[in-house]
């Protein structure tokens, strides 16, 4: 079966440019989807293609600027990896465009291997970005499987505390956290503090900052 090629989503509000570049684009290996403004694509939205995609985008154009569309997708959460068109005129525009987030720019009128390699930088790009998300989305998963007592163990342990010591700072005993420890281990199959803490930087990479700790529980007598 083959794989279906990375889409390329083209929004340009020059007709005639819109589809030379598309049938450069497919001609390129990829596939292609075009529009006329960039409002057509806040419409249609579409989500990520698990073989790849990128944005292809002009910088002029009427009502909604490539600009202000990269900075709707951004405060929306729509992370998808852009390659900006410019005019002769519009390098200061380009420059704030890769300030925020965008990966290259082309300035009209490209050349065909100039645009594949902006292209394929951009798609590996978007790849590498759902792959993280989707390791992220697990391990979040993994770890919502925990209580709330077993993610302050397991976060205690990723820390590189001992059982001892997560005792003493959970205000718990040894023997409870050693409990902990073995279902934390049954749940998400991490038992090794190591272990532990990439699972959770995984699911949020400030998790083990010392600013998210809490504080220190103070120091009790355990019953024997």
């Amino acid at each position: 079966m083959n794989t279906p090629p990375p889409v390329v989503h083209i929004v340009d509000d020059d007709a005639a440019f819109l589809r030379s570049t598309l049938f450069m684009v497919e001609g390129l290996g990829f596939a292609a989807q075009g529009y006329a403004l960039a409002e057509d694509f806040l419409a249609a939205l579409p989500a990520p293609a698990p073989q790849g995609c990128c944005l292809l985008l002009d910088i002029r154009m009427p009502r909604m600027s490539g600009l202000e569309l990269q900075q709707r997708l951004a405060a929306a959460g729509h992370d998808y990896p852009t390659v900006f068109m410019t005019g002769h005129g519009d390098i200061d525009q380009a420059v704030q465009a890769l300030r925020g987030g965008a990966l290259n720019f082309l300035q009209k009128p490209f050349r065909e291997q100039a645009l594949l390699d902006a292209l394929n930088h951009a798609v590996a790009v978007g790849l590498a970005t759902q792959r993280q998300h989707a390791r992220r989305a697990q391990a979040q998963a993994l770890l919502a499987r925990l209580s709330p007592r077993e993610r302050d163990v397991a976060r205690q342990l990723a820390l590189g505390l001992s059982n001892k010591e997560v005792a003493r700072q959970l205000s718990i005993s040894d023997h409870t956290v050693h409990v902990h420890r073995q279902r934390i281990t049954e749940k998400t199959g991490s038992g090794h503090a190591a272990d532990l803490a990439r699972l959770i930087l995984r699911a949020d990479p400030q998790a083990l900052d010392e600013g998210s700790a809490p504080p220190p529980a103070p120091a009790m007598q355990l019953p024997k």
